[in-house]
């Protein structure tokens, strides 16, 4: 038990320490501009040391509240398996309530181990009134999701403007060495590092990101000894400020203008939603530990200190933090600053990456291409059109916003609304998720609602002065994302409504009333029952298809990862004879898409599993409908059907041509050709080189090993794979403004985003098209 506690102390440790690097550095730059941005109105002209108290007592009990109480100690519960952010929430909720406007959802996803968390099995409780009624309402479930798009776009924007406030703010202090610097020097700088650093995240960050850490942990106590140094210099009794008394004096002495500056106040928080969304990295305690023995106590130092410097030296309010630096360390604080500013903007973009990805995976996003590479850290990814379009509004709004309080009056809106939103979804967390009672629900809202409430109503005033940059960019934003998924929603209803039926499949017999040749067809569909109008289509058309026929289904689960054994469900389309088989890839809305050769592999290996374990009696039988599915890589035997093995000497280096094939029905000229597309093509080749071989095993029925090496052959043969290719258009009897979103917005996007074929990651050399029509 002592080695076992002592493993977790280090393991709590060492992620503690990890987390400094990406979780805190936004929250650690805060102190550049907080104060400047509390003092730049009207504020401005009450230069007592009563007002600049109250102003630091605002700080302290707002960073105290919504940080650390709120998000720290009670929003840290609310993880999804570990996973953070507004997505993990609205998962939480899909999972527990029937909020999911896809009716895609299947009784063995609820048996995966993600889907219930061991503080989350309610299973047996009965249903609250107010979760029934939000479920029979379909106007309901629409606006919880445009509730939770709309958080998502504000986070979106947090991504652009926090890399132009943060390396702004810290570049500004050339100004206080020398007041000879043009503005336009600071701008020409300030964009600079913008695009290095957008244009160096292609490369990950897997080389420099061990001096994240030591570097934000240097910074937090860099700035908290200077705040101790301007305690003790210009004002040991600033402690007094951290009474709540001082709020009462503020608001009684500035009135009105002191309302206007909590848009300056709340800045001191930014950052807190970005931890809470990066949780799934690290665990609770950790993030705990590392936040209340160095960042709450460095920065209350540091705010205290500059409190202490104001009280004294008002005048240099506008430069408040560099002005406070003793001269001799001024220099190595700016550099530092710097860099910890790049910091906490790198971390913002990976975060915005990672929602990007989340809003794709349940269909509310276009299709975009998600780079993951294997030496980088789990969970990291790249998405080269979101991270073009960053750089383009960070510039945008570093170069538009000539005052850095107009771009603090956007930063702070946005963070404060995006905030708001995660109160809102945790009371909602709190009622169905965690069945404790509405009344419990109500008194979180109306305790850290109010608050925000507050600050919100001061920031909204200053939508003039820059505010209006996240809340119209955020709509625009949110309607893109709407759009996209009710097409896509549209098109899956569509689907559904038109699969065949399988009376008409059963009555073409084993070989469908067409030629069977050989090799293996996927056919990718949406559907996770019945036969899509596509595969018909296909054969009306040519009727010929492969012999092997698997229908597979890509689908998000409401669950951030499904373990890999757990993420194949196998089932059997019509009797044996009729070698169709059906396969649902299951995945979490934070997994990441693997190669398409790995994929090939395990579907194979899946499939001969199934047809195994139907043998024993473990799966499904003969039948004339579809087949029960089976999770079958949980089995023992998993992996022992088949042998898989690589050819010898056909290395990475080797450019011979590859191995005979199995099958030999083909003509001289289609092997010939095969063989010219193997060698022009390397990941073709590469693709190809895997073998399959069957184990040397006794068979009780001599037509499952006859099932099998016919699998087998398939794969050896080739394999295909059947896309839809689809023209959307509105019904002739659709209203004007649902022609406008189909047919214009709606094809817009689909025209312009990401073909299906490079998302899934699809070799052209192998992909077969069909062209479909959807009225919808």
């Amino acid at each position: 038990m002592q080695v076992e506690r002592r493993y977790q102390c280090k393991e709590v440790l060492l992620l503690a320490y990890q987390s400094f690097g990406v979780l805190f550095g936004d929250l650690n730059i805060s102190p550049l501009y907080v104060f400047k941005s509390t003092f730049s109105g009207k504020l401005s002209n009450y230069q007592s040391e009563d007002v600049i108290f109250g102003a630091l007592c605002l700080i302290f009990w707002t960073f105290t509240l919504l940080s650390l109480f709120k998000h720290v100690i009670i929003l840290f519960n609310a993880d999804d398996n570990g996973e953070g952010g507004i997505f993990a929430l609205y998962s939480l909720l899909c999972r527990h309530a029937k909020f999911s406007l896809l009716p895609n959802h299947q009784a063995a996803d609820e048996e995966l181990s993600t889907y219930h968390g061991p503080r989350y099995s309610y299973r047996n409780l009965q249903s609250s009134s107010v979760k029934k009624f939000a479920e029979r309402h379909k106007k309901l479930k629409t606006a919880l999701l445009l509730l939770v798009l709309f958080g998502t776009c504000l986070v979106i924007c947090v991504g652009f403007l926090t890399p132009a406030m943060s390396i702004r703010s810290s570049i500004e202090g050339l100004k206080v060495q020398s007041n000879n610097v043009h503005y336009g020097v600071v701008v020409v700088l300030d964009c600079i590092l913008l695009v290095g650093l957008f244009v160096l995240q292609h490369r990950g960050t897997y080389r420099v990101a061990f001096l994240f850490a030591p570097l934000v942990i240097l910074w937090s106590l860099s700035i908290a000894a200077i705040g101790l140094y301007n305690i003790i210099k210009w004002n040991p009794k600033v402690y007094k400020a951290l009474s709540p008394y001082y709020i009462y004096t503020f608001f009684r002495d500035t009135g009105c203008d002191g309302w206007i500056s909590l848009g300056g106040v709340l800045l001191c928080i930014t950052g807190t939603e970005a931890m809470f969304a990066d949780l799934g990295q690290y665990t609770a305690s950790s993030i705990r530990l590392s936040f209340f023995c160095v960042i709450y106590p460095c920065l209350v130092l540091q705010y205290m200190g500059q409190a202490a410097f104001l009280s004294k030296n008002f005048a240099a309010v506008s430069t408040s933090f560099y002005a406070s630096i003793p001269d001799s360390l001024f220099w190595p604080v700016l550099v530092m600053a710097t860099l910890a500013a790049i910091v906490a903007s790198q971390s913002i973009i990976s975060s915005t990456f990672s929602i990007v990805k989340q809003c794709y995976a349940i269909g509310c996003f276009p299709r975009v291409k998600i780079v993951h590479k294997s030496k980088w850290f789990r969970g990291q990814i790249y998405i080269p059109e979101i991270n073009w379009v960053l750089l383009i509004l960070s510039l945008a709004v570093m170069i538009g916003f000539r005052d850095v309080n107009h771009l603090g009056n956007a930063y702070g809106l946005a963070c404060m609304t995006a905030t708001f939103v995660t109160t809102l979804l945790t009371a909602l967390v709190i009622n169905f998720v965690w069945h404790q009672s509405l009344v419990l629900a109500l008194l979180y809202v109306l305790f850290f609602g109010s608050i925000e409430i507050i600050f919100l109503s001061s920031a909204f005033i200053k939508i003039p002065k820059g505010g209006w940059v996240p809340l119209m960019l955020s709509v625009i934003f949110m309607l893109v994302m709407y759009v996209w998924h009710y097409g896509s929603r549209k098109k899956y209803l569509y689907d559904l409504h038109n699969k065949v039926s399988m009376k008409w499949i059963l009555t073409l017999g084993p070989s469908l009333g067409i030629v069977r040749v050989p090799g293996m067809g996927l056919i990718f569909t949406e559907l996770v029952s019945g036969v899509p109008a596509t595969f018909t289509h296909f054969l009306t058309n040519l009727p010929a298809f492969y012999q092997v026929v698997v229908f597979v289904c890509e689908k998000t689960v409401p669950v951030p990862y499904v373990p890999q054994k757990e993420r194949y469900l196998i089932g059997r389309i019509g009797p044996k004879s009729f070698r169709m088989y059906r396969c649902i890839v299951r995945n979490g809305y934070k997994d990441v898409q693997k190669n398409e050769n790995g994929f090939e592999n395990d579907l194979v290996m899946s499939i001969a599993e199934f047809i195994q374990l139907e043998a024993e009696g473990c799966g499904t039988v003969d039948g004339s409908v579809d087949g029960r599915l089976a999770v079958v890589r949980t089995s023992d035997k998993f992996g022992k059907r088949l042998e898989m093995s690589e050819p010898e000497g056909y290395g990475e280096g080797s450019s011979s041509m590859p191995p005979a094939i199995l099958n030999s029905s083909k003509s001289h000229t289609l092997q010939y050709l095969q063989s010219t597309y193997e060698l022009e093509s390397p990941r073709f080749s590469l693709r190809r080189r895997v073998q399959f071989k069957l184990q040397d095993m006794k068979y009780k029925d001599p037509n499952v090993k006859q099932e099998l090496l016919e699998l087998v052959e398939a794969k050896h043969s080739g394999v295909a794979y059947v896309i839809g290719h689809s023209h959307i258009k509105a019904k002739w009897n659709a209203s004007y403004l649902k022609s406008f979103v189909i047919q214009v917005v709606y094809s817009f996007l689909r025209k312009n985003c990401r073909a299906p074929a490079v998302v899934l990651n699809i070799p052209h050399t192998c992909l077969i098209e069909v062209g479909m029509n959807y009225y919808l």
